[in-house]
């Protein structure tokens, strides 16, 4: 099977708090653009949530990801600007289009296709099993997304006072589903001021 042209993300509903139980575990949410990443024959492709390709504009993403030891593979990931405390800004994402900052991660989280095997089908953690050890010393700039299996609300609390987004819970035992809002949810950290401004 080749690796397929475009595949719709799996999305998230929003929630107040992070979900708790044996079948589901917790990623840090990223603040960056939601990218993946098609690799076939030598190819890479970095394709939008709506599958615009935009490998153009990250030819450093790029040259990473190509030197994974794969024929074909597709991931899903977050492409993010990384502040010097680790933060994750999408401030840093804007002037790398703009500007051409360079110090960009792929941060990894799914892995949908690997070397002509429909990897989607398969339950989350047995893809994230797959995807850590494609990644197991994958090339500056390409990293695994790890994730917890603890309590949710207790990981966002710590999540939030490191300054970061939030928290993304997936169900464990689900395949990849493509558009669905149920499986994964997104609780975010409340420390950002909303200013209005009247003229």
């Amino acid at each position: 099977m080749p690796s397929p042209r475009w595949i719709p993300p799996q999305l998230s509903k929003l929630v107040e708090k992070a979900p708790t139980g044996p079948n589901w575990v917790h990623e840090i949410k990223f603040d960056g653009y939601r990218m993946a990443a098609r690799i076939a024959g030598g190819k890479i492709q970095l394709l939008t949530r709506s599958g615009l390709d935009w490998t153009a504009k990250y030819p450093a993403t790029a040259a990473a990801l190509a030197k994974l030891p794969v024929k074909s593979a597709y991931l899903d990931g977050e492409l993010c600007g990384v502040r010097e405390d680790g933060v994750t800004s999408f401030e840093l994402m804007q002037q790398s289009s703009d500007a051409g900052y360079g110090g960009l991660v792929y941060f990894a989280f799914d892995l949908l296709e690997l070397d002509g095997e429909d990897v989607a089908r398969l339950p989350l953690l047995e893809r994230k099993d797959r995807l850590a050890t494609l990644l197991n010393n994958a090339p500056v700039g390409i990293v695994y997304s790890e994730h917890e299996g603890c309590d949710g609300e207790a990981f966002r609390r710590a999540v939030c006072k490191h300054g970061l987004e939030g928290v993304v819970s997936k169900r464990t035992d689900r395949p990849y589903l493509p558009g669905d809002r149920g499986a994964w949810v997104k609780s975010k950290c409340l420390n950002r001021a909303e200013f209005v401004v009247v003229g």
